[in-house]
């Protein structure tokens, strides 16, 4: 019991940690205007209607509701793979997409935009701009891949 209680404790931490950096990137950054922060990384206040990393960003309502929508539902399907799941490092990576997931959902809800303040670029040129839960929500799909291509267990 106290396993699973383990991976919803990790959603919630990466959930208020999401809050609270766009909560402060909303008191502390001006919408446009770039400060420079880590290499390779710069703040920068904008707001996405779409998917992420700017993805789908067709600044409209009504998408932004389908995709709120369809992430919601998205959202409960990986609660159930959590639930179904038995392997722990899948389950710290479904923690990752999930808290990330519900990061952007609660994100949306308000406005139909999610914050974004993360701007990856190297010398001159722009990658994309993103927040925590896009972020966790990588992390957890890459450790995904890595886990079904390298730790598979090849006895079955």
């Amino acid at each position: 019991m106290f396993k699973d209680r383990l991976y919803l404790y990790m959603i919630i931490i990466l959930l208020c940690i999401d809050i609270a950096s766009k909560q402060a990137a909303l008191n502390l950054l001006t919408q446009g205007t770039s400060q420079s922060f880590i290499p390779f990384i710069d703040l920068f206040l904008t707001f996405n209607s779409g998917v992420a990393f700017g993805f789908l960003d067709f600044g409209e309502r009504l998408f932004s509701n389908i995709l709120m929508v369809v992430g919601i539902l998205i959202f409960l399907y990986l609660l159930y793979l959590l639930k179904e799941e038995s392997v722990p490092s899948k389950k710290i990576a479904l923690s990752f997409i999930c808290g990330g997931a519900l990061g952007n959902i609660l994100d949306r809800v308000p406005d139909g935009f999610v914050t974004d303040f993360l701007h990856l670029k190297i010398n001159d040129f722009s990658f994309f701009v993103f927040n925590f839960a896009d972020a966790s929500i990588s992390i957890g799909a890459v450790l995904i891949i890595y886990l079904e291509l390298f730790k598979k267990d090849h006895a079955n």
